[in-house]
Order: structure tokens, then C-alpha cells, then sequence
């Protein structure tokens, strides 16, 4: 083994998520990934003593199991990623958006403990986080959101339960769920968006393997400065101009429409903004198992280990 390889352990990658990670960094000649015998998968002293060799561990577990996860890691060293939803507003986590806010990146690069952020939230927080931070959105705005989503997010059986070619007709319906309006995202888009109060959040499940688009409606007079649609465009293209993975599309969007999986099979996220001098649509189109969910789980990786930020990803 070359002596330059960080030892990495993907704890969960028979599900969707670490499959895909473990895919990825599989091919990378500068990882070593463990792994535990299959005969030893629930036996907690084999994954704590492999978490402790680990220069990195990335939680791919529901969120209780991950909560053990972490208590598992007793070496100082071993460095963590979580992707369940367990620590994203939890005191010592740094959120794992690295092109969010200023400073993001580097509070990721040394950071020892890193939340990776929700599908939907990154979609929201993409483009509200830094409308904020500038002091152009009000920390007590109205907000109201709407995510449509490829079914991969719901996991291995609802990817059954989608391609089952006697399945159900209304999945092929666009669907709306989370009707309580509690979904589990929404702590985090309140807290690192700095908002008084939790967004009104509707997602739609739709009948495509993968995709997003999360959207955000805002009534341009509520703002201060009472900016346009342009002007907020100008903004947010400001923001993002020099990222790779994060970028805005120019102002209008593209001929009237917008598809949800336009970007799926990619690592990239793009913002469009669209409106007019009194309302605007602000929209984050991205892959949800890509900058959604692994590909940003794979950037904390590389910010984390010192290594090219985009390394192993397709920009």
C-alpha cells in the first residue's frame, strides 16, 4: 500500500447513499478504503476498532445509529463526516456547504467534525443563506419553499417500489408528502440561514431516479433596498462567480422552463433567478444523491484531507 493513502471508512454503504460514495472514492489510487468482514457487519467492537484506524469515517446511517456512530470514534485523530441529519445545528459540527458563506471552506478544512447537509436544504440554503448574510433578506421573512425530487432520496425500497413495473399508477404523478409541515430539513434551514422562523416547506416526490430543484418565491417590496429580480440575480452571481460547483445561470432562466432533472448525473449545482421589479423565483437545480448528498459528502473529504476540493468529481 503506498504509505500516502488516508484509510477511509464508509460505515453504511449498503445503502444508497454510501454505495455511491464507496463507488466513487473506490476508484481514487490516493484512498485506502476499510472495509469489515460481511460476517462481522453488527458486531460494534469490529466497527469501533475499524472507525480508530480510520483518518476518516463517513456515516451513511439513519440518524439514531449515527449518533452511536460518533460515540464509537474514540481516536482524536479520526476525523467524521455525517450524512444523516443528526448534527447539522449541533454545537462542534461544522455544516459541510463549503461555497455557503464566508469562511465555510475553511472552517470545513479544519474542521474534525463535519455535517453534511440535506438534500432539500442545500437547494433552500443555497440561495437564501447568503440573501441573509448580506442583510437583503430579513431574518423574520415569510418564507415559503417547494422541492421537487428524484425518488432515489427515499432509499433502496422506494427505488423498488418506483421501477416495479406493476407498480401503483399514481407514482407516476408528481406527489407532494411531508404534509404536516415538519419535515426533518427544516432545523437546518432555519438555523444556518439565520432565520426567526422555519420556512413553509413543501416537497414534491416525482416519477425520475434523480434530480432537484428547490425553489423559493420572494415579494421583492418585503426586502431591504426593495431590490429587483435582476438585482438579486446580480447578488447571487457575485456570490458563487468563482466556485466550481456552485454556479448561477444567467438572469431569466432557460425559455420558460425549468427541469428538475437538468442536472441529475452531475456534481454541480446551478441557480437560476427569474421575476421582475416587484416578485422573484429563486431556483437550485442539482443532482440529489450528487451535490445533494455525495458529491458534497466527497468535497468535505477532499477539503478535509488537504486535497483538491474537486477531486474524484465532475465539474
Amino acid at each position: 500500500m503506498d504509505m500516502a493513502q488516508r484509510k477511509i471508512f464508509i460505515d453504511g454503504k449498503g445503502g444508497v447513499v454510501g454505495a455511491k460514495i464507496a463507488r466513487v472514492l473506490s476508484q481514487r489510487e490516493d484512498l485506502e478504503l476499510l472495509t469489515i468482514a460481511p460476517e462481522l457487519h453488527r458486531d460494534e467492537n469490529e466497527r469501533r476498532r475499524i472507525m480508530n484506524q480510520a483518518d476518516l469515517v463517513i456515516l451513511c446511517l439513519p440518524e439514531e445509529a449515527a449518533k452511536r456512530g460518533v460515540e464509537l470514534v474514540e481516536n482524536p485523530d479520526t476525523r467524521i463526516i455525517d450524512t444523516s441529519p443528526a448534527h447539522r445545528t449541533s454545537p462542534g459540527w461544522v455544516y459541510g456547504f463549503a461555497e455557503l458563506l464566508p469562511g465555510q471552506r475553511e472552517r470545513i478544512r479544519t474542521a474534525r467534525r463535519v455535517a453534511n447537509p440535506g438534500c432539500h436544504a442545500s437547494g433552500f440554503l443555497s440561495t437564501v443563506a447568503p440573501l441573509t448574510a448580506m442583510g437583503i433578506l430579513p431574518p423574520d421573512y415569510p418564507l415559503s419553499c417547494f422541492s421537487i425530487t428524484g425518488y432515489s432520496g427515499g432509499g433502496k425500497y422506494m427505488i423498488q417500489e418506483f421501477q416495479d413495473p406493476n407498480r401503483a399508477q399514481e407514482l407516476s404523478v408528481p406527489a407532494l408528502y411531508a404534509l404536516e409541515l415538519r419535515h426533518n430539513h427544516l432545523p437546518e434551514m432555519q438555523h444556518i440561514a439565520g432565520l426567526d422562523h422555519p420556512p413553509v416547506f413543501v416537497p414534491i416526490l416525482s416519477d425520475m431516479y434523480s434530480g432537484m430543484s428547490t425553489s423559493v418565491t420572494l415579494q421583492n417590496h418585503l426586502l431591504r433596498g426593495y431590490p429587483s429580480a435582476r438585482d438579486i440575480w446580480e447578488m447571487l452571481w457575485q456570490h458563487y462567480r468563482r466556485q466550481a460547483l456552485v454556479t448561477v445561470a444567467p438572469f431569466g432562466g432557460e425559455g420558460g422552463r425549468l427541469g428538475s432533472n437538468a442536472l441529475a448525473g452531475t456534481d454541480r449545482m446551478e441557480i437560476t433567478v427569474s421575476g421582475h421589479r416587484e416578485r422573484t423565483l429563486l431556483t437550485a437545480r442539482f443532482d440529489n444523491l450528487g451535490k445533494g448528498v455525495a458529491a458534497a459528502a466527497i468535497q468535505n473529504l477532499n477539503l478535509m484531507l488537504g486535497l483538491e476540493e474537486t477531486r474524484g468529481l465532475q465539474v
